[in-house]
């Protein structure tokens, strides 16, 4: 059997394999849990926002004067149910500037941010399957090293000493 018949019997198997964990990671990115209390909101929406003078921390974690006025609007906007979550963030992003989310867009150049690790982590792996693919052919182009090939290495290590 051929080296090509080998891969024309493969690659079905890891296409599929490919499929379902393309088809797994988007449900799970596209999940939604329900309805959610309006604690679970305030909890969830707190954990996405930075808090404006701590450096780092969030204002669910910070306790800081202007990360608890921050979740007093989150709570009053959560209470009203008039604004979705993320109308709620791009509220407080107007109000304190877009500093603020940790989380970044997922739009425009902030996409990037998500979709740059991906791409170069895929050309890295792309890139290695290639190369040892290549140096696997390559090596088997050269062959095993006979007694000629020997005789060679020994003389070229006899003429450095």
């Amino acid at each position: 059997m051929t080296s090509t018949n080998r891969f024309v019997k493969r690659w079905p198997g890891w296409l599929l394999l490919g499929l379902v964990v393309v088809g797994l990671l988007a449900l799970g990115a596209t999940a939604d849990s329900g309805p959610r209390t309006p604690e679970e909101r305030v909890e969830e929406i707190s954990k996405r926002i930075a808090c404006p003078v701590c450096d780092g921390e969030s204002v669910f974690d910070s306790r800081n004067n202007a990360s608890a006025a921050i979740r007093t609007e989150i709570t009053r906007q959560v209470a009203a149910n008039t604004l979705t979550d993320d109308e709620i963030i791009t509220s407080i992003e107007q109000n304190y500037g877009g500093q603020v989310l940790l989380v970044p867009k997922a739009t425009g150049l902030d996409a990037l941010v998500w979709v740059l690790p991906v791409f170069v982590m895929i050309c890295a792996l792309v890139g290695l399957f290639v190369t040892f693919r290549r140096w696997k052919r390559e090596s088997a182009e050269v062959g095993v090293p006979d007694d000629d090939d020997r005789a060679l290495v020994a003389e070229a290590l006899a003429g450095e000493a």
